[in-house]
């Protein structure tokens, strides 16, 4: 095999896990049982010794991908001489409470002539635990078992045809008329399961018209109808894609190790949950009226607050079930996507100090708050602890929104978000007459805000910088306005929005930062530009009213996503993808920028 494009991969899942699809019919991304155990299948970090499920035909020719529309189902066609057939890729979903603890996540792929007579192949090889054990290939009734040497055991229906076993896989070919179908079904087995369970063709339509069904009822739900809706949904619909469901947490990807930039060390696991995700996520899911999926977010970020230290920090990202220890480990024995090295589990960004997870927490509550469901007095008493730790520690250097691996440093957006955070604080105090530190926080806001405006402003540049002392711009300082800290025509706001067009910003592409000897992150190399800091410019051109600038680069940015309607975290110079994918992040921000933009020009 060789390396698929990142921007080549679907994506199906079942609110516990996901599977990447590319359009050649290759499963190379797939962690069972939730997004963050151990790959089964991982040749998009090792085309080699990573594992893949592959069907496709075995004459070259056309491919091409497409979702059953307002679903997560797949389609992969495959197009040819001689005819034309198509795999049929999804999960079926589990999303009843009562049904949850005996979920088995299950890969359904229902293969298909549709035209002529095509001959297609299957190949199933997958590598556990990150290819990091061996295993066993033993026939049973109904297909066969995979068994690795920690005792996990995956089974894999198989159709009537002969199959080999080749080394640690299974190979089968078959020819398919017009109408003719088979189906492969691929999920792991309890110990007690002796055989492998074959669907009926009625037990395939059910799990085929429930799955669709679930996903077009949901969508159902958007309130949006507005301008690029296609694309709107298809970003709601990646965003429950990316849910876990058991405790309502978001991942910010479904992937780790994909490079910021090919063969380069900027390679992390991002199949964990993000604090600063928090506001977007409640914005962007509540403006459209999936209040369900807030609420349930909502919990989750409440729990965490319970967890706090005792004079009142939370770490920046947890795992799914809310676990703090989230230990970096280098997978040295995997090449990484096309040589991109190391390969990295777990993330050593939640011991960082992050102070703008305060200010995105704090927003996430007060709009909750206010669009959604009044908050508890116990879930107050957490943030009236929460909002004194920051009156603390703002004046803290710490390593930022960008995670940075150099010495901390005193970022503007840090504290931008921490000014956020006390006055969505002081909002929401005096909209439920809370008992409040009200003088404490407010003195502390006001400094804040003469402290940006006194340190973060450069006036040689005529703009707002990275830190303190800095000449070098951030994308993150286009988030002001969003939060309401400057209004979007105040002079120095336009200014800082001119100078990041003109010096970060290629097309419609946007540089979170300069890397240079004055913007050191502590590691080597380049990235790619960061495509939620595109939509973030495209708010702040349209709050400061220049809406068909804003439109034009909103529709352009539009152009960048993939087949799919879908974006990973980065495009690179020659508009690749990049980084992690699909982000939650990008796709948050495309909802909320589309939503504004679009109520914008219906004003005008």
């Amino acid at each position: 095999m060789s390396y698929q494009p990142i921007e080549s991969y679907g994506i199906i899942g079942d609110l516990h896990t996901a599977a990447l699809v590319g359009n050649n019919g290759s499963i190379d991304w797939c962690c069972l049982p939730a997004f963050d155990s151990p790959s089964i299948f991982a040749a998009i970090l090792d085309d080699k010794k990573g594992g893949y499920f592959k069907i496709a035909a075995t004459t070259p020719g056309v491919e091409k991908q497409l979702y059953i529309p307002e679903s997560n189902v797949l389609i992969t066609r495959f197009s040819n001489p001689d005819g034309v057939a198509q795999v049929l890729d999804f999960m079926p979903v589990t999303a009843d409470r009562e049904e949850l603890p005996r979920h088995v996540p299950t890969i359904v792929r229902e293969v298909k002539g549709v035209l002529g007579s095509i001959q297609m192949r299957m190949e199933c090889f997958p590598a556990f635990n990150y290819a990091r054990d061996t295993h066993v290939v033993n026939a049973a009734p109904g297909g066969v078992v995979f068994q690795s040497q920690q005792g996990r055991r995956i089974g894999l229906t198989l159709p009537d045809a002969e199959y080999n076993v080749i080394r640690e896989g299974v190979v089968t070919e078959f020819t398919l008329n017009e109408g003719e179908s088979v189906c492969f079904l691929l999920r792991e087995l309890q110990p007690s399961e002796a055989s492998v369970p074959v669907p009926t063709e009625h037990e395939f339509d059910d799990l085929f018209h429930h799955t669709v069904s679930y996903w077009q009822r949901w969508l159902s739900r958007s309130r949006y109808r507005g301008r690029w809706r296609e694309m709107v949904e298809r970003s709601l619909l990646t965003l429950k894609l990316l849910t876990y469901v058991p405790t309502g947490a978001m991942v910010a990807a479904p992937t780790c190790g994909l490079p910021e930039t090919i063969a380069g060390v900027r390679n992390w696991d991002y199949r964990y949950t993000w604090i600063r995700d928090a506001a977007f996520t409640l914005y962007g899911l509540m403006r459209v009226g999936m209040t369900d999926e807030a609420a349930q977010f909502m919990q989750w970020l409440e729990a965490r607050t319970r967890e706090m230290t005792p004079e009142g920090a939370l770490q920046v990202v947890y795992g799914l079930d809310g676990r703090h220890e989230l230990t970096e480990t280098e997978l040295t024995h995997l090449d990484g996507y096309k040589e991109s090295r190391p390969v990295r589990i777990g993330n050593g960004a939640a011991s960082q100090l992050q102070l703008d997870i305060y200010g995105a927490l704090m927003d996430s509550v007060y709009l909750y708050n206010k669009y959604g469901t009044p908050i508890s007095y116990d879930f107050w008493n957490d943030l009236r602890r929460l909002l004194n730790w920051v009156c603390d520690n703002w004046q803290e250097p710490d390593e930022g929104v960008w995670e940075v691996r150099s010495q901390r440093k005193h970022f503007v957006y840090s504290k931008l978000m921490c000014w956020v955070a006390l006055d969505r604080g002081i909002r929401l105090a005096d909209r439920r007459s809370f008992p409040a530190d009200r003088q404490r926080w407010t003195d502390t806001r006001d400094t804040i805000y003469m402290d940006i405006m006194t340190k973060g402003w450069n006036p040689d540049r005529q703009a707002f910088v990275q830190y303190y002392g800095s000449e070098s711009l951030d994308a993150s300082n286009l988030l002001m306005p969003l939060v309401f800290f400057m209004s979007p025509t105040d002079p120095r706001m336009r200014s800082t929005v001119d100078a990041i067009i003109k010096e970060l910003t290629k097309d419609s592409l946007v540089h979170r930062y300069n890397l240079s000897e004055d913007t050191d992150d502590g590691l080597p190399g380049v990235e790619g530009t960061f495509s939620m800091c595109t939509f973030w410019l495209v708010e702040a051109l349209t709050r400061s009213g220049r809406l068909q600038e804003a439109r034009f680069l909103f529709e352009r940015m539009l152009g960048y996503a993939n087949h799919l309607g879908l974006y990973g975290e980065e495009i690179g110079v020659t508009g690749e993808t990049l980084g992690n994918f699909p982000q939650a992040f990008t796709h948050l921000a495309l909802i909320s920028t589309a939503y504004n933009l679009d109520k914008a020009l219906d004003s005008h």
